[in-house]
């Protein structure tokens, strides 16, 4: 189990470091994003180079290497046959391995491993970005249905206050309650809240 824990962060992290916004702008400006606006190496400082176009292609990328990342998790830890003293919560006699439980546990913490690549990615020196579009791809794959009613509302917010910032905290802040209402993940997060959820023993 720490094994795959193990390889999931890993992947994760490695997959959500990869620069896109700077990699973008150096190879087709030759500039180097970071010393632009915010200095980050996100989308929306890559608009203020001058180029929507590489702005829309690093947005797409960004969010790529969460949702991939997070099917990436799905997919090994579906795959598990483990063996050894495993907590009840977690395994699936019928299966032989990982119960759906555990399963979405992992694919959340390889969400949060692509997103703190991106954040502090270590092929900058830890710099990044703020993690936006590595988030959203993320969630696309964990609770896609919340997911939509968050980036609605993203889309409205900028579109009336013309501040990305602004739409992507109230996002931020719709989306776990559109999950707890909508998502895969609502009977996980009610157990959180009511403290029955199941510990690691």
């Amino acid at each position: 189990m720490t094994r795959l824990v193990l390889i999931i962060v890993a992947v994760s992290y490695l997959l959500g470091s990869i620069p896109f916004g700077y990699l973008l702008v150096w190879m087709f400006r030759g500039q180097d994003v970071r010393k632009t606006g915010s200095g980050n190496i996100g989308a929306t400082n890559v608009a203020r180079t001058g180029s929507k176009g590489l702005a829309i292609a690093t947005l797409f990328l960004d969010a790529a290497k969460g949702y991939v990342a997070v099917k990436f998790a799905f997919w090994l830890a579906s795959r598990q046959r483990l063996e050894g003293p495993i907590p009840t919560s977690l395994y699936d006699r019928a299966a032989g391995g990982l119960s759906s439980h555990a399963i979405f546990l992992l694919a959340a913490l390889a969400a949060l491993a692509a997103i703190m690549g991106h954040v502090f990615t270590v092929w900058l020196r830890f710099q990044g970005g703020k993690g936006v579009a590595a988030a959203a791809g993320s969630f696309v794959a964990l609770a896609p249905r919340a997911m939509l009613v968050a980036l609605v509302l993203f889309i409205v917010i900028v579109a009336l206050t013309r501040y990305v910032s602004l739409g992507s905290i109230l996002a931020c802040v719709a989306f776990p309650l559109a999950v707890w209402w909508l998502g895969p993940a609502e009977r996980t997060i009610r157990r959180l809240l009511a403290g029955t959820e199941n510990r690691f023993r």
